[in-house]
């Protein structure tokens, strides 16, 4: 009886355990819109590029803080030691009193009139550096999306595949009872019995298979999107119902320019080409305004020494040229030029194959309707040869080496269905990817 009371209470906990971690778990419907922006505000992985974009805003101010004017000031005081008078030939030294205190007040302010262009050149620099940060976050983000497609995708096959099995599981099951209750008059052999059991536990361990690798893609998605451990996430079920665009070849190939990867290759060869520019100005005149007072004292200069504050000030146009840029940084304007040549073919490349990349997408996506009309034909094909096959082994008009054959048959054409309907939407995100627009 107290061990009859125990077990009870085991099975009581356990249910109790069971019931609480269901109602922990909760399922989220997700559309791709919600992914995509739950992932811009919470993944991490976009952290670090949104971070270069502060950067980058830092280095474009210090650059043009480069325009506004210098201003220096100084200040100090002196202790002034006596001197000595000697005659050139060392001899005669004569004692000099000095004033012992001394002060200096200095304050100069300067401002570039013409530089050359370099300040213009390194503002443009920082610009285009604060435009290429942006990029590589469009980048990163663009990235991670096609990332959570294919695992929101994936995910969405596998629930799919999920229901297929357990509908077919259901009906093995059914067929399984149906040759026990002939086997049990004498009509069926043991043997068709056991294969078919055979055949139902391998459907149950690819139903657990299945199962676990929802829970995996599952925890990856919630993960990257920042959502509650306990979230279970279902992929939106109309998506299979949404037609997909069907654009002409040109248009995604006059899109492709729009590339993410493209942009950052020309915004890298604009920045080469400021470079260029900098790197000329180091061989033009540099020209600034200049206004500086001074206030000093004693007079050191007179013999013997003034005793005084000495204040003079003065303001004017300097000019100062480098001649030895005339030979030295000529070699690197030119290097910079060739880098400029360099990253513009580059470009040019780069557009070329994303045209090709492009195009073979475009044409992988036309792919993916011929395989859906192809596996829709299939499954109809499939559930026919299966009613009939069926109908004919329950008249003992088949084997069940044909009845195998027509349920496994009928279970790879409706999986293939399934994944064709999703390969559609894959494909399109890939070609969105590829152009930018994702």
């Amino acid at each position: 009886m107290y061990k009859r009371i125990l077990c009870i209470a085991a099975l009581t906990a356990l249910l109790c355990m069971a019931t609480m971690y269901a109602q922990d778990r909760v399922n989220r419907v997700l559309t791709i819109e919600e992914m995509f922006a739950l992932a811009d505000k919470n993944s991490k992985s976009l952290r670090p590029a949104a971070t270069g974009i502060e950067e980058a805003q830092e280095t474009l101010k210090s650059a043009q803080s480069a325009r506004t004017p210098d201003i220096d000031a100084s200040l100090s005081f002196s202790y002034i030691g006596n001197g000595y008078l000697i005659e050139r030939d060392f001899s005669a030294a004569t004692f000099a009193s000095m004033p012992h205190f001394g002060n200096n007040f200095a304050l100069k302010v300067s401002q570039i009139l013409y530089a050359g262009g370099e300040i213009n050149s390194a503002v443009e620099i920082a610009k285009l550096g604060e435009e290429s940060a942006e990029l590589t976050l469009e980048e990163s983000r663009d990235k991670l999306r096609l990332m959570l497609i294919g695992y929101y995708l994936d995910l969405f096959k596998q629930h799919n595949l999920l229901k297929v099995y357990e509908k077919n599981i259901a009906q093995t099951q059914e067929l399984l009872d149906e040759i026990r209750a002939k086997s049990q008059e004498g009509l069926a052999l043991k043997n068709d019995e056991t294969r078919y059991e055979l055949m139902l536990a391998n459907m149950k361990l690819a139903h657990t298979q299945i199962a676990n690798s929802i829970t995996v893609m599952n925890d990856n998605i919630v993960t990257i999107l920042g959502l509650p451990p306990e979230t279970n996430v279902e992929p939106d079920s109309t998506l299979l119902a949404t037609s997909m665009p069907i654009e002409t070849k040109e248009h995604w190939t006059d899109e492709a320019g729009n590339a993410t990867q493209l942009q950052q290759i020309a915004v890298s060869a604009k920045i080469s080409e400021a470079e260029t520019r900098a790197a000329r100005s180091a061989m033009l005149p540099k020209i600034a305004f200049v206004a500086a007072n001074n206030f000093d004292g004693p007079i050191l200069i007179e013999v013997p020494p003034i005793n005084q504050n000495f204040n003079y000030w003065y303001a004017g146009v300097g000019i100062t040229y480098n001649f030895g840029s005339l030979y030295k940084s000529n070699k690197e304007y030119r290097k910079k030029k060739i880098a400029a040549r360099r990253m513009s073919e580059t470009y040019a490349d780069a557009l070329e194959q994303k045209e090709l990349a492009v195009r073979a997408d475009y044409i992988k996506y036309i792919e993916t309707y011929d395989e859906l009309h192809t596996q829709e034909k299939s499954v109809e094909l499939a559930e026919q040869n299966y009613a009939v096959v069926r109908s004919r082994y329950m008249n003992d008009m088949a084997l069940i080496t044909d009845m195998l054959d027509a349920s496994n048959t009928k279970l790879a054409a409706e999986t293939g269905l399934t994944n064709a309907r999703i390969n559609i939407i894959y494909r399109y995100y890939i070609l969105l990817f590829a152009v930018g627009r994702i």
